[in-house]
């Protein structure tokens, strides 16, 4: 089995991109804000900072409050990883029981800025988020943008497929690379060890999403779907496709599923186990060594509809606005529309 297997084979569902152009030249040309599905309290042990940030990671901001607190690392919380390449605004938390708070100003420079600072009852963790807000700059657009608004249009009503993004699997797919390692016995550190398994899960469900993509089966239910309802983890088997079904699979109610591989039997049936078990299959090292490392199954709609989704055409620039659920890639949208190339002020 090939060690990566390259985004651009996933099948397209908008007809690929008819465009081109240059993504991130700047950090202002990917802006990326969190939103939490609640309001921190206003008391209580834990210190929640919304910080808007320019060069630095998830990761080192977290390290950098942990510091500055004086606290272990595992009393900072985040929901989510952000990289460096971008304009984020995220929320962190900081566990601070009967201690009195730092001075957080001091971690202020001409690329970080704490937008606000709130108490609340609990840790934030990782997943709890309602969505992310995008505003993307493509500079340098070239090629057809009669094309490009139809896609979008597209896009708007139908949704695109909720592919993992190209950063999962890790620059030249070291991701999979090291969970062929971990699955062959390498041993890892916990970070890595979850960062290898998640990357196994999304090449899988990507091949999975890419044969119903290559079947026009993406965004409708087949027998033996497990379908998703939407803004929910609530799901129900599809045994018989009716109208009712096909009603509430156009409104955006619904979404068909795909597998997040691991151990246990998979909830599809039918025409759809069958393609899930074939895919699974063909990756028997990465399929294998999910469920060996006691990964549950689990499973993830093959479509995501954004909200609030716009975009204009400036001068050789396109800029476009959208919100996604917690989990879907923003780059997944663009690479349907438009072929990107890395500015050349920062590495591929």
């Amino acid at each position: 089995m090939p060690a990566h297997y390259p985004p651009d084979d996933w099948h397209y569902a908008h007809g690929g991109p008819g465009g081109r152009g240059v993504l991130k030249q700047q950090p202002a040309d990917f802006v990326v804000e969190e939103l939490l599905p609640f309001v921190p309290e206003g008391c209580g042990e834990h210190v929640f900072l919304h910080i808007e940030n320019a060069n630095d990671n998830t990761g080192y901001i977290a390290r950098s409050l942990a510091r500055l607190a004086g606290v272990r690392s595992h009393d900072v919380g985040f929901a989510g990883l952000k990289d460096r390449y971008g304009l984020t605004r995220q929320w962190f938390s900081v566990w601070l029981p009967g201690k009195s708070e730092p001075d957080w100003q001091t971690l202020q420079s001409d690329h970080l800025r704490i937008l606000t600072i709130a108490r609340h009852a609990r840790k934030l963790k990782r997943g709890s988020l309602s969505g992310n807000r995008f505003t993307i700059t493509i500079r340098d657009f070239g090629g057809d943008r009669a094309r490009c608004e139809r896609q979008l249009q597209a896009i708007s009503a139908a949704g695109f497929p909720n592919y993992f993004g190209e950063q999962r699997f890790g620059h030249g797919g070291t991701n999979i690379t090291g969970a062929l390692a971990l699955f062959a016995g390498a041993k890892v550190g916990r970070e890595l060890r979850s960062l290898y398994l998640s990357a196994a899960r999304s090449l899988l469900f990507n091949r999975v999403l890419s044969e119903r993509v290559k079947t026009a089966s993406w965004n409708t239910a087949l027998p033996g779907d497990l379908l998703n309802l939407a803004g929910t983890n609530s799901r129900f088997a599809c045994d018989c496709v009716d109208e009712v079904l096909l009603e509430r699979l156009q409104s955006g109610d619904i979404h068909p599923t795909g597998p997040m591989w691991g151990l246990g039997e998979l909830a599809s049936g039918a025409e759809v186990a069958e393609l899930e078990r074939q895919i699974a299959a063909s990756a028997p090292e990465l399929s294998a060594g999910l469920a060996a490392a006691g990964l549950l199954q689990d499973r993830r709609s093959l479509r995501v509809i954004p909200k609030a989704l716009s975009w204009r055409f400036a001068d050789t620039n396109l800029q476009i606005s959208f919100e996604l659920p917690a989990g879907s890639y923003a780059t997944a949208l663009l690479r349907e529309i438009v072929e990107l190339s890395p500015a050349d002020n920062r590495p591929a």
